[in-house]
């Protein structure tokens, strides 16, 4: 009993706080404060379980009834409300407050039930082993099993299930010599009935109605999914197809090619001739369809960690025809790993590396933005080869856009900065980076297959009106990744 009601009372704490950093960024802040608000709320409820002097075990069961409804319907709750635009961290904050002084309250009053059983030696080591036992089954079910396979959505409402079915359980194991309690326990067992059927009815709809409220905020849901890294939404607005991730758009068909032209064509006219490309993210196989356009190309090999983004690239038939089934070309090799773990090992050379990684919202991926990181690619570049990253934009985050920029020159590297204009997401910017000194003239070869960017268009991606130029920016170093705080002090002030 106490194994289960640990493993549910950690789950619930990592989906809230998973959550939390889905939809807001900054994982490391929002898992801090979760888990800050949880545990003082889980003294909280230690404390208040003084006050239950009668009928613990009534009391018992009803605690584990209400925290297996708040619990289990926290995560579709949050996705629900974040997707109406309604106050999010305010009722975050109060249900992580909730859950954790209800789960505080759980133990001492199953100690105070127990201890007419076993010695207080016993019941201690008994209670605390089992407790323990609990949060290493919590935490690593949560990230290895739960959410991969079921979502964050339904593994709370699964460990709701699992503490409204200990709570039935304790109607029967539980029942004393009071007559009163014993009549207290029959009604909580009809209640724990009924709360386990509303969970069943919330399992099987919650789905449908989270997709439901995200349709409203991002357009027709046509996939979503949980990965043990991230949110993935595909939808339909207007016609056009768009990819979320954690609640950001990453692309929209209607001008994903002016994006991935102006990423990748640049970059690969400075090198003589292009055989090898390292691409890193970019696993929805939109730069890989613009690379393949080079006759020359033999090697493509694409690092994205989540491997759920590239099988839906792979199979999901429009983003499969988007990319021109680019990731089943013999010529591409698609590795899911951290890359910035994948680099240490890899001993290939490349003529150019394509950098396509999400915006720097968390530690996660700022690393991949830093110092540390930009110089490790350098020993993978061949002679002559050619660097380029996704760099936000410089118009709505130019002290993120010049941080990259001063970080890549901080390591040896000369930079060509870029910028494309995007209906979808306004002016978006990239940075071009050799060793050596580089042609600031963007001249594509004419076989090259364009859609979006012509020759005149490209000539233009060097141009930067004033409001857009340098700013007074510090290197993004992998011990401090200023980038991700200024990112997201950014990012406030446009919302």
């Amino acid at each position: 009993m106490v194994l289960a009601i640990a493993t549910s009372g950690l789950v619930y704490e990592l989906g809230m706080a998973a959550v939390a950093s889905y939809v807001l960024g900054d994982s490391v802040r929002q898992f801090s404060i979760v888990i800050g608000a949880y545990l003082s709320a889980l003294g909280l409820g230690a404390y208040l379980s003084r006050y239950v002097e009668r009928q613990l075990a009534a009391a018992f069961v009803n605690v584990e009834l209400t925290a297996a409804l708040i619990g289990g319907l926290s995560s579709p709750g949050l996705f629900i409300v974040f997707s109406l635009g309604a106050s999010f961290q305010l009722l975050l904050l109060v249900v992580v407050v909730a859950v954790g002084t209800l789960v505080g309250l759980e133990l001492p009053l199953l100690m105070r039930i127990l201890e007419t059983k076993l010695s207080f030696k016993e019941l201690v080591a008994r209670t605390l082993t089992f407790d323990y036992a609990g949060a290493l089954v919590g935490s690593l079910g949560f990230s290895l099993f739960l959410v991969p396979k079921f979502g964050l959505v339904q593994t709370s409402i699964l460990c709701g299930l699992l503490n409204a079915a200990v709570a039935l359980l304790a109607t029967w194991l539980l029942t004393g010599n009071d007559l009163r309690e014993r009549r207290s326990l029959r009604l909580a067992r009809s209640s724990a009935i009924l709360v386990i059927a509303m969970l069943v009815v919330t399992l099987i709809f919650a789905p449908g109605w989270v997709s439901r409220s995200e349709s409203r905020s991002y357009g027709q849901v046509k996939f979503a999914q949980d990965t043990a890294y991230q949110r993935i939404l595909l939808t339909q607005r207007a016609g056009s197809l768009e990819l979320y991730l954690n609640g950001h758009l990453q692309f929209s068909a209607a001008d994903e090619c002016r994006y991935h032209e102006a990423l990748v064509h640049p970059a690969l006219a400075q090198v003589s001739r292009v055989r090898s490309v390292l691409v890193g993210g970019g696993g929805d196989g939109l730069a890989t369809r613009e690379i393949l356009k080079w006759p020359d190309i033999e090697l493509v090999r694409l690092v994205d960690l989540d491997p759920a983004m590239t099988e839906l690239a792979r199979h999901q038939t429009e983003v499969s025809a988007l990319n021109q089934h680019s990731l089943d070309d013999p010529r591409v090799t698609v590795v899911n790993q951290d890359a910035f773990r994948w680099i240490e090992y890899d001993a290939d050379s490349y003529d150019a590396i394509i950098l396509d990684f999400p915006d720097p919202t968390s530690y996660g991926v700022g690393k991949l933005f830093t110092d540390t990181f930009y110089a490790r690619l350098a020993r993978l570049l061949a002679p002559g080869g050619t660097l380029v990253v996704q760099a936000t934009s410089p118009f709505l985050s130019p002290n993120s856009f010049w941080s990259i920029e001063r970080t890549l020159r901080s390591v040896g590297y000369h930079t060509l900065p870029m910028r494309v204009f995007l209906p979808s997401f306004g002016d978006w910017g990239f940075v071009l980076a050799k060793l050596e000194p580089i042609d600031r003239v963007v001249d594509i070869p004419r076989f090259i297959p364009l859609v979006c960017l012509d020759s005149s268009a490209a000539q233009r991606l060097t141009e930067f009106p004033d409001d857009c130029l340098a700013n007074a920016v510090a290197v993004n170093q992998l011990v401090n990744q200023s980038l991700v705080h200024t990112y997201l002090e950014e990012a406030k002030r446009i919302e």
